[in-house]
């Protein structure tokens, strides 16, 4: 497995720096380099490219304006000499946060850590291709260096946790796993998953109770967003109120 990358970076010397490293692990393929977001598309193949490696602090536009305008993404590594901007990175899903200057260690384990999340990805998402398994009533989760298996009807909710998610199990156990929440979204089934605020994913069947500010699962209370209210009231009260 290769992951294609391309290096995005106003200081020469900083991608100088970054192609260097790419070069020396082997699981990494630098398909070219820019100076600032702008020139991305000089660059072939850019819709093929696996992984990103961003500086924040560029002319024209920085980085945080360029990953709020991609409609889609890849993976993303931000490099910068700034740490005020991990906060805003971490809420655009950015994998890693490489603060200058970038030593070969902190470089490899960030890399380590994509390589990982590709590959979970890239297995759920044959998973969903594959009819046969679109029935299942699991899932594999990734939790350190074992994959978790999951039945669906063990999951209470589902916490968002910066690039991490925590998933809430009926036995009050925690498992997490670094994969971002829109992504868990996207490969649960929606009749009995729903999402309730932009931090958590609940189990439908397991709420007890809906109030003004939130819901609750056993002893959990979780918050119930503005935007999403409307929705899980329609859903889920609406038609199961019991009426005169």
């Amino acid at each position: 497995m290769v992951l294609k990358c391309i290096v995005i970076d106003d200081e020469p010397l900083a991608r100088e720096c970054i192609t260097n490293y790419i070069n020396e692990v082997d699981f990494l393929e630098l398909q070219g380099t820019c100076s600032n977001p702008l020139e991305i598309t000089k660059i072939k193949n850019t819709h093929e490219v696996e992984l990103l490696f961003l500086d924040i602090q560029m002319p024209r536009m920085n980085g945080i304006e360029f990953l709020k305008s991609m409609k889609s993404k890849p993976l993303v590594i931000i490099t910068t000499a700034f740490p005020n901007y991990a906060l805003e990175g971490f809420d655009l899903d950015v994998m890693d946060y490489l603060l200058k200057p970038i030593t070969f260690t902190r470089f490899f384990k960030a890399v380590c850590k994509v390589k990982e999340q590709y590959i979970l990805l890239q297995n759920n998402t044959n998973i969903n291709s594959n009819k046969e398994n679109k029935t299942a009533n699991y899932v594999f989760i990734k939790c350190d260096s074992s994959y978790k298996k999951i039945y669906f009807d063990d999951i209470l909710f589902i916490k968002a946790m910066q690039n991490y998610v925590a998933f809430h199990t009926s036995d009050g156990k925690k498992h997490l796993s670094l994969i971002p929440l829109k992504e868990v979204a996207k490969q649960l089934n929606s009749e009995m998953f729903m999402q309730v605020h932009k931090s958590f994913i609940i189990h439908i069947h397991k709420i007890e109770a809906i109030e003004t500010e939130g819901i609750s699962i056993k002893s959990h209370h979780i918050p119930l967003g503005r935007n999403y209210k409307e929705a899980i009231m329609k859903k889920i009260v609406n038609d199961k109120i019991l009426k005169r």
